[in-house]
């Protein structure tokens, strides 16, 4: 096919998932309960859209298979660019190749992603297997991001890192390698359940191995099956994930064709700002042959447009990167959040911001005081987190110095003042649901020791422990107080630029200093030292230059009357002097003979500041075999925040490190350090005095929370863990008892039959799909001769595995068909009753916890 033919089908503009498989050059719907199943012979087209603060935001994927064909490929790289063509342009597109996709897309899929062996091309076929009648072993791997391959029914198959779950239609058994994490086992069996609730109507029992020798009875099933094992068990395969540094190392190139060849002009590297990125052209972004990206300039030629997929895969090429490497296309105006912050600053057009107000003289931008109230932030948390408040800044505070290593108590008069030779401790105390939380900063001064800064950091440890390891960390540093440390210290916090507020001063205080004040109010208010000469003036600006006579409020022309107010509060604290206030222009001479003469200075107008649209980005933070290992979960929520984890949450002016109760000892002491070497191997460039802000599982603050959609507070009291989990599933030990179908033999807990399972026929009966996509695992209910149906007391006579609503509701167990697990009733209505009267589908009913389920059965009349 080529780029000029029409056959789209139909695309309907809605939110969420649409999934097309390529199947004899066309596009092919695939039907919704198949989403998250590939066959490994096939393409796929992915269109994903949402909704966003700014719109909506559309992403565009093909899926390649390992055994697809070229024709299928090419194919499905087509379709993509007449999709994006239909679509005006507006697509991220993203070219994926199997067991490397991208974060993206395997954020679309949150129980996982599973491969299946088929496919048109590599000469197999789709097969529709009888639910009962599946014999398959399959692979999970994956933290955040689950995939689950279809390998050989055999031991060798097996480490000791990863989970595989053995379906054997009725029966699932997942068995955890013993170095697995408790976030990899829950993930696996999200997955499992997933399988039994979507392709088993909930007709599945589930067996879970831990310790294979708590578990007999479910090994020796897995034996039969398998064989008896010979040997250890190879050990955990370590993920091949491109570390921080490689990610780091962007560089920028200018690709075009001259005279029939393709020539990669490299243009800038590390770090790259957005005037590189000219309309005219088209250029490729190497992100450390982790990543490439193309940018398509609005006023290049189509056909350097229509060739971006191919340039990508030649660059590709060219530079001997796999051919697994992600390619993320991406149009001029409609760039991606990954995109973007792989920039050091990057500007909407038309659209500015400042500080805050803004003037009627166009001068200046202060930051405006927003009238915060402790039941606004609770009912807006993302207000909270929007304007980096923790609350209103009515708690009570507590300071101490670092003074020859231990913590020494300030007095409370000289609170709010900082001292650029030394490091303090602040404790901020408030109220929140009637109890107390505490947020402990780290001020560290720009001329402490570093005995000092580390001293600062273990006796922080230390006062955390005092309070119960409850306390959210934030570490400070000098000339980068986030707001709510301003507002605490209500418009009196004044940094000096050195010495010391020690009672034994190695030096005595300049006779001259001059202080930058700015603000408008208590909230945002702050003196700065700064040398004390004319250069350091700034018309925008009041400054406070004490003497020893008499104290100067200097008040440039593009101030305003709440900043001089502030000022004069400031001007209280650091002189007893007289205060003379003086207009710029009207400076008396003994002003100018203080700072050392006149001199030039700042007297431009301070204009608004364009926008700088940062998306927040959730990271999993881990330092396996000394390399720095994050991988991002996109589309984030609460869910994703595993209680053995330490996540990273970077909003760009903040960077947050969750600490899991269940983290491990190295991870939790080491998280400062990857906050650190996070934000050194931006590729942005980052600031590397952005403030971190450490916060423990279950205190996390209102700024912190508001990043996330619907954050219940109960999650992890009222929430399952693995274990709880585990346990509602019932029984282990007695699901060998269930007779399982296993080509005509029953293993139950008596009797195992090796013999006749030797013996038993080939588990791979099916029927071909009557269209190669139009298919559904969760309806195939065939009537294979190789199925004992007496065996089984969950398919019906009917031969669909149903009964109508009349004989399930409001009957005793005695008036029940036999066969019917009286505790299960709901299972073995038809999907149309179960949504008619439950008004959901199965698949969301049994994702509600238990105590729901059974509430709502009760109500239905079948309980």
């Amino acid at each position: 096919m080529t780029d000029g033919d029409t056959n789209l089908p139909t695309i309907e503009r809605k939110l969420g998932l649409q999934i097309w498989g390529i199947e004899n050059m066309k596009m092919v719907p695939v039907p919704e309960k198949a989403y998250g199943t590939f066959f490994e012979g096939d393409c796929y087209i992915i269109l994903h859209t949402k909704r966003t603060s700014r719109g909506t935001a559309v992403d565009l994927h093909y899926w390649i298979g390992k055994d697809s064909s070229q024709d299928e490929q090419g194919a499905a790289a087509v379709y993509v660019t007449q999709l994006d063509n239909a679509l005006g342009g507006s697509p991220v597109q993203h070219r994926e190749v199997q067991g490397h996709e991208s974060e993206t897309f395997q954020s679309y899929f949150r129980n996982g992603i599973i491969y299946k062996k088929g496919g048109v091309a590599s000469g197999f076929k789709h097969v529709e297997t009888n639910m009962y009648n599946i014999k398959r072993l399959l692979h999970v791997k994956g933290k955040k991001h689950v995939s689950a391959t279809e390998v050989v029914l055999s031991w060798d198959s097996f480490n000791k890192g990863d989970v595989f779950l053995l379906d054997l239609g009725k029966v699932l058994i997942q068995w955890n390698g013993p170095s697995c994490s408790i976030a990899e086992k829950s993930r696996g069996l999200a997955l499992a359940r997933s399988i039994r609730d979507s392709e088993r109507g909930g007709r599945a029992q589930i067996g879970i191995i831990d310790n294979e020798k708590d578990s007999p009875d479910l090994m020796q099933i897995m034996r039969m099956v398998l064989g008896e094992r010979r040997g250890e068990l190879r050990d955990a395969i370590p993920d091949t994930k491109a570390d921080e540094l490689q990610k780091a190392n962007v560089r920028l190139y200018h690709v075009y064709e001259k005279d029939n060849d393709l020539v990669v002009q490299e243009i800038a590297t590390r770090p790259l700002t957005q005037d590189l990125l000219q309309h005219e052209d088209c250029y490729i972004l190497d992100q450390g042959g982790f990543k490439i990206y193309v940018w398509r300039g609005k006023a290049s030629s189509p056909e350097e447009k229509k060739a971006a997929f191919t340039r990508a895969v030649g660059f590709i090429q060219a530079k001997g990167y796999p051919s697994s490497t992600n390619v993320e296309v991406i149009n001029d105006g409609a760039e991606s959040a990954m995109f973007k912050q792989l920039f050091q600053r990057w500007t909407e057009k038309n659209e500015t911001q400042g500080l805050g107000k803004v003037y009627t003289t166009g001068k200046i931008a202060k930051v405006e005081q927003v009238k915060f109230d402790t039941t606004q932030l609770h009912a807006r948390p993302e207000l909270a987190a929007e304007q980096r408040m923790v609350d209103d800044a009515s708690g009570e505070i507590e300071v101490w110095r670092i003074e020859d290593l231990q913590m020494q108590p300030v007095n409370p008069k000289t609170y709010g003042q900082f001292y650029g030779g030394d490091c303090y401790l602040v404790l901020y105390t408030y109220l929140r649901s009637g109890r107390p939380h505490y947020v402990l900063y780290m001020w560290q001064g720009r001329h402490a020791s570093v005995d000092e800064i580390t001293a600062c950091a273990l006796n922080a440890i230390e006062l955390d422990k005092k309070y119960g390891d409850e306390a959210v960390q934030v570490r400070v540093t000098m000339g980068k107080e986030p707001r709510h440390f301003l507002a605490i210290f209500k418009g009196k916090l004044v940094i000096y630029e050195g010495g010391t507020s020690r009672a034994q001063k190695s030096a005595p205080e300049p006779a001259i200093r001059l202080f930058q004040v700015r603000g408008t109010d208590e909230v945002n208010t702050k003196a700065t030292e700064v040398p004390a000469r004319a250069s350091s003036l700034n018309s925008n600006d009041v400054f406070l230059l004490t003497t020893s006579q008499v104290c100067y409020l200097w008040c440039g022309k593009g101030c305003s009357g709440d900043e001089r107010e502030m000022a004069k509060m400031v001007a209280d604290i650091v002189s007893r002097r007289d205060k003379h206030t003086i207009l710029e222009g009207q400076e008396p001479a003994e002003f100018w003979e203080a700072l050392g003469g006149k001199a030039p200075y700042a007297s431009e107008k301070r204009f608004q500041e364009q926008i700088t649209h940062y998306q927040p980005r959730l990271f999993e933070c881990s330092n396996q075999t000394g390399r720095f290992i994050m991988t991002e979960v996109v589309g984030f929520c609460q869910e994703d925040l595993d209680e053995d984890d330490v996540m990273l949450l970077d909003t760009w002016e903040e960077i947050f490190l969750w600490v899991g109760k269940a983290s491990n000892e190295y991870e939790r002491k080491e998280a400062i350090a990857s906050a650190k070497e996070y934000l050194k191997t931006h590729p942005a460039g980052r600031d590397l005095a952005t403030p971190i802000i450490l916060v423990k599982q279950g205190y996390e603050p209102l700024n912190f929370t508001g990043w996330f959609n619907a954050w219940d507070p109960y999650k992890w009291s009222d929430g399952k863990t693995y274990e709880e989990m585990k346990n509602s599933l019932g029984d282990v030990s007695a699901i060998s008892e269930i007779k399982v179908d296993l080509n005509n033999i029953s293993l139950n807990k008596r009797t195992l039959s090796v013999t006749s399972l030797a013996s038993s026929s080939n588990p791979n009966a099916s029927s071909e799909y009557k269209s190669h996509f139009n298919h559904s695992d969760s309806n195939s209910y065939s009537n294979s001769s190789n199925y004992n149906s007496n065996s089984s007391p969950s398919l019906m006579p009917n031969g669909e595995g149903v009964y109508s609503r009349e004989v399930l509701m409001n009957r005793t167990v005695d008036e029940l068909p036999e066969g019917v697990d009286p505790t299960r009733k709901e299972f073995y209505l038809s999907d149309a009753d179960f949504h008619d009267i439950f008004g959901k589908s199965k698949e969301e009913f049994y994702q509600m916890p238990k105590w729901k389920q059974q509430n709502e059965k009760k109500q239905c009349g079948l309980f």
